[in-house]
């Protein structure tokens, strides 16, 4: 794993999307839509988007890249649930209850990954083997009759697809996987999520409703405008289009200068060209720029509360001081500028103004209808669910 590449090829739907910006450039339709406000605010409508979005469907807990070798786990508790991914001896990724089964403590602190042959118990020393299974436990004999079988730790539903590992929120009811494998895994295999090294993540709190951060992503009419200053100047003006892949949502925005490469199927030639950018339903967005990938994973808090843990993936480890500042500037360009400070500021602010009952509804333009097809699709599994 962590080497560089091999020379990839795009996917037949990343391809059809560039060839359709140069074929058929995307015209802005005359035409608007809007959100009501209401669906940022209520904390009613939060609880049944947790309870039958959140809890149903496959949730990422980690690019592959966490956890690069065979041997490593790491906790998480961000869906508000004590888990702990790991990856055994064989290199199987697992989910798992970060739960002693003797008396219900928390096994593993760190959020870092750790090497480690068996996570033991800081309590009385249960030991578990990286697959959940009951290595041992002191003083065994006074437990009398109990079976090792069953007294593993308790696993979530998950797989690994694409890059990324995915866990069910609900034991008793196992999300579809196929949802996040198939066509999505193939476009994130092409990028090559699976062997790229994890450079940095960072978490962040943002005062917003969940919505509002994935609205940001599902339109390029703010980038020239939000990120004047940033990234702005690199992206023409309104080039840009989308399709589906199940309730995913994939997208192209076209660089200043993109026509010729855009026709290529030079994987490289065609990063430097076009963005492409990826909502995996319903909180995750996958940005992937010419030489690195952002993975940008939202949980949900409150109504107004969300955090964003972002992770960059880059080809390799820096191996020079050169390399490191390289990916130092590239990271604080993304996550610290044009994420923290223009973004998730933009949706904090946004908040506060909803909140206010100032507007009640939010008003989109020809470029933006692709966030109303994003809430048509969450009010679809909201009813689909109920």
């Amino acid at each position: 794993m962590n080497q560089v590449a091999p020379l990839r090829r795009p996917t037949m739907g990343q391809m059809n999307l560039a060839r359709q910006l140069v074929e058929n450039p995307p015209l802005a339709p005359a035409m608007r839509a809007s959100v009501k406000a209401d669906t940022y605010v209520s904390p009613e409508r939060f609880v049944a988007e947790q309870a039958k979005l959140f809890r149903r469907l496959p949730m990422p807990i980690a690019p592959s890249a966490l956890l690069p070798q065979p041997g490593m786990a790491a906790a998480h508790a961000e869906y508000g649930l004590p888990l702990m991914v790991s990856r055994d001896n064989q290199g199987v990724a697992h989910v798992l209850l970060n739960v002693c089964r003797h008396r219900g403590t928390r096994l593993l602190d760190s959020r870092e990954p750790v090497k480690l042959a068996s996570v033991i118990c800081p309590y009385h020393a249960w030991s578990y083997r990286l697959d959940g299974s009951l290595a041992g436990l002191p003083r065994a004999e006074t437990f009398p009759g109990l079976d090792k079988e069953v007294h593993g730790l308790v696993a979530m539903p998950a797989t690994e697809a694409g890059g990324i590992i995915w866990v069910g929120l609900d034991r008793d009811q196992p999300p579809n996987f196929a949802s996040v494998a198939g066509e999505l895994a193939g476009d994130l295999d092409a990028f090559g999520l699976r062997d790229m090294h994890l450079y940095r993540r960072r978490t962040h709190d943002v005062a917003a409703n969940w919505k509002l951060i994935i609205d940001a992503f599902q339109e390029s009419y703010h980038i020239r405008r939000l990120h004047a200053k940033t990234i702005g100047p690199y992206f023409a003006e309104s080039i840009s289009n989308s399709d589906r892949i199940g309730p995913h949502m994939r997208a192209a925005v076209g660089r200043t200068e993109f026509l010729q490469a855009a026709q290529s199927d030079d994987f490289d030639a065609l990063r430097r060209a076009i963005t492409y950018t990826y909502t995996a339903f319903p909180a995750t967005t996958i940005i992937v720029s010419p030489d690195y990938v952002n993975i940008l994973v939202a949980y949900p808090q409150a109504a107004d509360r969300t955090l964003v843990e972002d992770f960059m993936l880059i080809p390799e480890k820096p191996t020079s001081d050169k390399a490191e500042d390289h990916w130092r500037r590239s990271f604080e360009l993304l996550d610290g500028g044009v994420f923290a400070s223009e973004d998730f500021r933009a949706a904090a602010l946004e908040q506060i103004g909803l909140a206010a009952g100032a507007i009640s509804e939010l008003l989109l333009g020809g470029l933006e209808l692709s966030i109303r097809r994003f809430h048509d699709t969450v009010e679809e599994y909201l009813a689909r669910n109920s």
